[in-house]
């Protein structure tokens, strides 16, 4: 037999658990608990980029910056070795240089609030 017929043929043991092991309520948690975590920046994003405060170019800094950080057309492929992510690297200077320069306690009461509302703290 060779090798590669000998590693298709091997079985793996492995454990199914079963849905009465896993506490449902400590799990939701869990998951609105990571939501909010994964939710908070868009959050705080949108809510900058909506606020009136915000200067004209730093919203369209950001809206050009995560643009080209979501669209999957690069202008240096990413498989190119360091150059190939170094674009990214800049979009994203970018973003980070106006959500610093912009974020307010305000925007961040709002984003928090709109938070509360898609993922509720359950205690």
């Amino acid at each position: 037999m060779n090798p590669e017929s000998q590693s298709a043929n091997k079985t793996v043991d492995a454990t199914v658990i079963d849905s009465s092991v896993i506490d449902e309520e400590v799990f939701l948690k869990v998951i609105k608990r990571a939501g909010r975590i994964i939710a908070k920046p868009a959050f705080e994003a949108m809510e900058m980029l909506i606020d009136p405060t915000t200067p004209a170019q730093a919203r369209v800094t950001m809206i050009a910056a995560l643009t080209y950080l979501l669209v999957p057309i690069d202008l240096m492929p990413d498989f190119i070795p360091v150059a190939g992510f170094s674009d990214d690297l800049v979009a994203l200077t970018a973003a980070l240089s106006v959500w610093s320069n912009n974020m307010t306690p305000a925007i961040r009461r709002r984003a928090e609030l709109k938070l509360d509302k898609w993922f509720p703290i359950i205690r």
